[in-house]
């Protein structure tokens, strides 16, 4: 049953199995084993990064396609929601209904991008998605009185997510709240769309996409067309993406350019795909993991570690909390230098 939910696509490695073990256990559990605010939005975010870097590695890692847009697609899912929420009252009518009119329209526009761009080299649709992209963003902050410009727009969400509704109160676990049950909601969510890119990645489709990947002028040759191929990858990966958006906004219950649109944001994820592993869905759990995790703890880590260390020289100092960017730029220099494959690539290299 487990080789079918993953659709034959095993971890092939001890380790890497108890790994996502450990992570699936932990994210599924996340509510009750931690009680902090802090752990549970890490949790969650953790949840939603999954499907946007598995997303973003069915383009970059399967297919070979270098993107910048994909930020623009999980803008799209968060504004859609989120203003539909906004607008239209806190009701599930509302969120379907911006959620399905964010859905269609970004795989509209991924397909027009996919169909006028992806004829051309590689370096060049990279640059198209980058200035299609920059002049969403532009757009949305901009357009202030439907999107709130730079402070994007908070609303309120249906009254089961809310933080003041109890479901129960469970005698070992405590109270199931609102916010208990939007947490399961992203979490099954990304569960699902996780087991779903597996599906997509290992089907007869995901065998033209990595043969595309490897030599597009040889499957041209094979009969396959390239560019429909592309393109339909194109639009599933920014179907996720506005899938994971959308997500996101339930989750913060706001959107705005910061939470979604920023090209930070976009690096964050280049990021994650190359620390997991490209060309491999496990990669994404492990690479959002670890880095969502650093990105949220390093600092208050340094921060101990600077207390401990404040009788020696200059380690203090090094140690700083203000300096977490520059020791997660040397992990990451680290795990490149050492994980040329990724993570997820030299696991599975150990157990082979």
């Amino acid at each position: 049953m487990i080789k079918a939910l993953l659709s034959g696509d095993l971890p092939r490695s001890r380790a890497l199995s108890a790994v996502l073990v450990l992570i699936l256990v932990t994210l599924a559990a996340a509510p009750f084993l931690f009680g902090g605010a802090q752990a549970i939005n890490t949790a969650a975010k953790v949840c939603v990064f999954i499907v946007l870097v598995a997303s973003y590695d069915l383009l970059l890692g399967y297919t070979g396609i270098v993107s910048f847009a994909h930020t623009m697609f999980y803008g799209l899912g968060g504004y859609g929601v989120g203003l539909a929420l906004y607008g239209w009252g806190a009701t599930w009518i509302s969120a379907l209904a911006g959620l399905a009119i964010a859905l269609v329209a970004g795989v509209a526009l991924a397909f027009l991008i996919g169909l006028f761009s992806l004829r051309v080299r590689a370096i060049f649709f990279a640059m198209v998605t980058l200035a299609v992209a920059s002049a969403f963003a532009i757009l949305a902050a901009q357009l202030s009185d439907i999107t709130g410009g730079e402070d994007g727009r908070s609303f309120r969400v249906p009254e089961m997510l809310r933080p003041g509704f109890t479901l129960a109160d469970l005698p070992l676990l405590g109270p199931i709240t609102g916010r208990t049950i939007t947490y399961y909601v992203v979490f099954l969510s990304a569960l699902v769309l996780f087991l779903g890119a597996l599906r997509i990645v290992n089907s007869p489709f995901g065998r033209v996409l990595q043969a595309i990947r490897e030599n597009d002028f040889r499957a041209e040759a094979l009969g396959y067309r390239t560019v429909y191929y592309r393109t339909s990858a194109n639009c599933l990966a920014a179907g996720m993406a506005v899938l994971a958006g959308a997500l996101n906004a339930f989750w913060l219950r706001y959107t705005g350019p910061d939470t979604t649109l920023s090209f930070a944001i976009m690096l964050d994820i280049l990021l994650m795909v190359v620390i997991g592993g490209m060309g491999t869905m496990y990669g994404a759990v492990i690479g959002a993991t670890l880095f969502i995790v650093a990105q949220n703890y390093l600092q208050k880590l340094m921060g101990t570690a600077a207390k401990a260390t404040e009788a020696l020289p200059l380690l203090p100092n090094l140690l700083h909390p203000d300096r977490w960017l520059l020791w997660l730029g040397v992990l990451f220099v680290l795990s490149v230098y050492f994980f040329p494959t990724g993570i997820v690539g030299k696991l599975r290299q150990r157990s082979g």
